[in-house]
């Protein structure tokens, strides 16, 4: 650790606190370690300190799972980096990439619901780091805002790979039934609502919040429904479906076509997030904004977030319009432009 200075508690998880840091020495880690360090002098890092409770307990599962994830996947900008891991005192540090904040903190201090260029941009970068992770056979398990780390640029980054799994395409791999998150669609009607659609505080009333607008499954609707292990322990009263446009009345028809694909109860017939970057949504007006165009994320405790200063988006274009006029900076590419 002598490496680093601390700079400050960020949080504390389930396995450790976490710092930010500053990598002050460009040395090699001695001892134990599973990723060689790619740290610079004078980066800014978020450092993860898991602790052994008992040594002969060995390595948490969940810290385990995080490492070999991320070391699974080659580097990508959707995916939190995992930079380096090192032992300290009876147990190990993770140096990941600093992260400004967290999708549920823009939430929280927006001043008023995002717009939807900006929530189609968030949801852009959400499925590309998810696409990315399914084409590497990684399946997430715990998405949720807090977990999507943001940038001081805007960036949206996966993070938090402590209940991943490697999956089997074939379906043949089975997993615990007990691990329950919001999943794509439940994140994009919370960015949509400015607030969670199903905001339940315990598994019951979570599943009471679903049904009152999903409707309550049947056989017909979801086959595989009664070969669930908990099926039939409780039962519900029947309900019907709400209308999406009812539950979100402000929301276009595209947004409110590709949330209803996302919510569905068989999983075989949810979109791929692969397939969802295709979808009429992204291409309709208003376009994603550009990160530049998204709000500054702040930690607890911060001001309320403000704007990025910078040009304003064009999401107007035009075949007949000069190329440079559509360009951010089009100082970048006259020297490229023939004269004449």
């Amino acid at each position: 650790m002598d490496q680093y200075c601390i700079l400050g508690r960020i949080g504390e998880g389930a396995h450790g606190i976490v710092f930010k840091a500053k990598h002050v020495e460009p040395r090699k880690e001695l001892g134990w370690h599973c990723l060689p360090s790619i740290l610079q002098t004078g980066e800014i890092v978020a450092l993860k300190k898991v602790a052994l409770r008992r040594l002969e307990d060995g390595i948490p599962n969940q810290a385990l799972r995080e490492i070999k994830a991320l070391q699974e996947m080659e580097d990508n900008q959707y995916v939190v980096q995992l930079k380096a891991v090192f032992p300290h005192g009876a147990g190990f540090v993770l140096a990941f990439e600093f992260m400004l904040s967290d999708l549920a903190e823009v939430v929280r201090h927006a001043q008023r619901p995002l717009a939807q260029a900006q929530v189609k941009s968030y949801l852009q970068m959400l499925l590309k780091g998810v696409a990315f992770c399914h084409a590497n056979n990684i399946v997430h398990r715990d998405l949720k805002p807090a977990n999507l780390l943001i940038s001081a640029s805007g960036q949206l980054k996966i993070a938090d790979f402590g209940l991943a799994r490697v999956f089997s395409p074939d379906g043949s791999r089975l997993y615990t039934h007990q691990v329950a998150t919001r999943a794509v669609g439940c994140i994009m009607g919370e960015l949509l609502n400015g607030s969670p659609l199903f905001p339940g505080e315990n598994d019951i009333e979570q599943l009471c919040c679903v049904l009152r607008i999903l409707g309550t499954p049947s056989p017909q609707v979801w086959p595989e429904l009664t070969e669930l292990p908990d099926y039939n322990k409780i039962s519900f009263k029947e309900q019907a479906p709400v209308p999406l446009e009812e539950v979100l009345p402000d929301a276009s028809p595209q947004a409110l076509d590709l949330l209803g694909q996302f919510l569905l109860y068989p999983p075989r017939r949810r979109i791929a997030a692969s397939k969802a970057l295709l979808h009429q949504y992204f291409f309709t007006a208003p376009l994603p904004a550009h990160p530049s165009e998204l709000p500054i994320p702040q930690r607890p405790g911060g001001p309320a977030p403000k704007a990025h200063p910078g040009p304003p988006h064009v999401h107007d274009f035009h075949v007949d319009r000069p190329l440079e006029e559509s360009l951010l900076n089009p100082e970048l590419i006259w020297p490229f432009i023939p004269e004449g």
